[in-house]
This record gives structure tokens, sequence and C-alpha cells, in this order.
């Protein structure tokens, strides 16, 4: 069955104005004007096809069939809040879901969300893989990490300026270029693996060089399992932290979002 589009807004004036019997004392609580309430109760009469109020000697008088359905509004309204209630409890949850390409968790999530999750007990995850945006409603997803050159229509924060190095094993290696989805110089590569993380392993296992995100480089160059070729290069491609602006607002994801920000030291 088809549901009445309720003027809602014309029906909380309404109950302000019948509460003090008075427009002006409404506007004030409603901070708007004398006659925007009345402009409002006008509408409103037009829309249900009764009258609310007289004027009489003494001041506004509510109409019976006005009276009829106050009791039943203001249920309504104390309905309305326990439902917005109901639905902000879910911002006490520490579950978290999160999509993220596998090798940007393993070699850059993980360990930081470790070391969140040793800040709060109560802090769950859970981790999908993606490797592109993600449909946030269907996979009932909090955030989500992409590889992108901006945050496509969510919200968003870069995790750090775009920038890619070229790796190999710390005593040199191969010639041999290891290539992976959407790296550059695909075109020349002798060996071909799933992701950027595969290819940092290659590398260090003396297969050839990569080409990869720093990023994703950073701990294994730090651990001394690879070493730079060159010096790091802009890219017009970073890791974006991403999600639609309800999701975004959460307070678990913005905490979530300040530490993966933050510049930790994991070692």
């Amino acid at each position: 069955m088809k549901r009445t589009l309720l003027p809602l807004n014309g029906l909380r004036v309404f109950d302000a104005a019948a509460r003090h019997l008075s427009f002006t004392r409404a506007a004030d609580e409603l901070a708007v004007t004398p006659a925007a309430v009345g402009q409002q109760i006008r509408a409103l009469e037009d829309v249900l096809g009764v009258v609310l109020f007289r004027r009489t000697p003494k001041g506004l008088e509510l109409t019976p069939e006005a009276e009829n359905g106050l009791d039943a509004l203001r249920a309504g309204f104390i309905q309305f809040e326990e439902s917005v209630r109901a639905m902000q409890a879910g911002q006490s949850s520490k579950s978290l879901t999160i999509a993220a390409p596998r090798d940007f968790t393993a070699k850059w999530l993980a360990p930081r969300l470790a070391a969140y999750g040793r800040t709060d007990p109560d802090v769950r995850f859970a981790i999908v893989a993606a490797d592109t945006v993600p449909e946030f409603t269907e996979a009932n997803l909090d955030l989500a990490i992409v590889f992108a050159d901006g945050p496509g229509g969510h919200e968003g924060l870069r995790l750090a300026d775009g920038a890619s190095v070229m790796v190999s094993a710390p005593e040199g290696g191969s010639d041999t270029l290891i290539a992976w989805p959407g790296c550059e110089q695909a075109e020349e590569a002798v060996l071909r693996v799933a992701d950027a993380g595969l290819a940092i392993d290659a590398a260090a296992n003396g297969f050839g060089r990569a080409h990869v995100p720093l990023l994703l480089a950073q701990a294994d160059l730090a651990a001394g399992r690879v070493r730079a070729l060159d010096n790091a290069k802009p890219s017009e491609k970073g890791f974006w932290l991403i999600a639609p602006l309800p999701q975004w607002r959460q307070k678990k994801v913005r905490a979530l979002v300040d530490w993966l920000s933050r510049d930790l030291d994991l070692s």
C-alpha cells in the first residue's frame, strides 16, 4: 500500500504552535519568524482541508479537528525520536568492514589495523578484497581503500603524496622487468604478477626490477628486503581512503581514518 507523503515540517510547526497557543512563541522555539509559522499553518490547513486554529479575544484557540489529532501527532513525534536514537545507536558499534586491494592489506594496512586494535580490545575488523571502487551498500562497507587519482564521487583522504619507485633485490638481481596490472612500462615486462605486492616480493627474491607505489614498498625498503634503484617519482595515482558521506561521518570511521593518516612507527 502506497504511503501518504506527510507534510512533516508543517506538522512540526503545528505541534509547537499548539503547545504555546502562540505563533510568536512557536517562532522563537523554531528559530523562524511568526510570519513563517503562519504560512506553514495555512499551508498545512490547505493540505489537510481543516481549520486548525481560531483567533478569539483571549488569543489562539485549537479547533476540535486540531485537538482530535494532536495526541496521536505527539506520540508519532516521540516514535520518530526513538527511531532516530535507535539508528544512531549503531554509532557505538566498533565493528568495521573495509574493502582494500590484497597487496595493500598485506604490505601496509594489516600492521596498522593490528596496532589500532591494540588500542581498543572491542574493535573488530572484516576485510574484503577489492581492487576497484566497491558498491558500499551491497557489501555493507564502512570504508574502502582504492588506488586511484582521486576519491571519485565519495568523501576521501589521500594517504600520501602519490609516488612510485623502482625496486630490486638488495644485491641487484636480474634486469627483468616485473609488471603488475596498472603499472608503468608493462609492455616491456618479461614477468607479470597479479599485483604490486607480489611484484615487490618477486623483486626481493631476485626475479628482476619492479616499478611500484612507494607506500607499498616502504616497509620492505626499511627492512632491507629490496633497494630503490632510483629516487621516488611523483605519480598521479595514490591510495585513497573513501566512503559515501553517511559512512564517512560515522564516529568509528572518522577514528580509524585519523589513525591511518598518522605517520606511525611500526618497527
